[in-house]
């Protein structure tokens, strides 16, 4: 099974999509050596950051026909890290990701619009640990020739998708509100 990225990269994908007037190509490929899904929150009133090293987006898109474009990103949730053992260890469990039944979250767009000379939202759904919601993502998008390059980000409460149960539930510990970033590089495929 092929597996593909989560949620800020589907924001890049998307502005890919729009931006195709430069290039013919109507498929991306990202450069994960040269890209970043990244998140962060708030544990105890101090902020962590981590990222996911293991996503893929499938991106199709035609830039005469943006209405007709479809991103479809998953991301190997096991792959998260923060560089604390203590939460690096948790995530994985049945409290929060719950990876053994829920390995992988999803993204597909609906929608991309763009909001500015190289600005983006792409509206869709995540599904993540088995709860399907609509997200947006923001993204400013540049494509020279054959690349592109997009950051961007979207912000996730955790609670809506169940991540954090028993004492986790509410935010008295860790906050609720999750920030998501991603910062992609991405060849045209030809």
């Amino acid at each position: 099974m092929k597996h593909f990225p989560s949620w800020p990269t589907v924001a890049f994908m998307t502005g890919l999509v729009s931006m195709g007037t430069q290039a013919e190509a109507a498929d991306w490929k990202i450069d994960t050596a040269k890209s970043t899904l990244g998140f962060s929150g708030i544990q105890t009133g101090k902020k962590f950051e981590g990222h996911f090293s293991r996503y893929n987006a499938s991106i199709s898109l035609d830039p005469n026909h943006l209405e007709a474009a479809h991103i479809t990103v998953d991301v190997d949730l096991g792959s998260a890290e923060t560089g604390d053992r203590q939460r690096d260890t948790a995530l994985p469990g049945r409290d929060w990701f719950d990876i053994a039944q829920f390995p992988h979250a999803f993204f597909s767009s609906a929608e991309i619009h763009r909001t500015g000379e190289n600005t983006y939202e792409a509206v869709g759904n995540l599904t993540l640990r088995g709860a399907s919601k609509p997200v947006t993502l923001l993204f400013t998008l540049n494509v020279e020739g054959a690349k592109a390059h997009a950051e961007g980000h979207t912000k996730l409460f955790r609670s809506a998708f169940g991540i954090g149960q028993g004492p986790w539930a509410t935010g008295q510990w860790v906050a609720l509100d999750v920030d998501v970033t991603f910062d992609v590089t991405a060849n045209s495929v030809l």
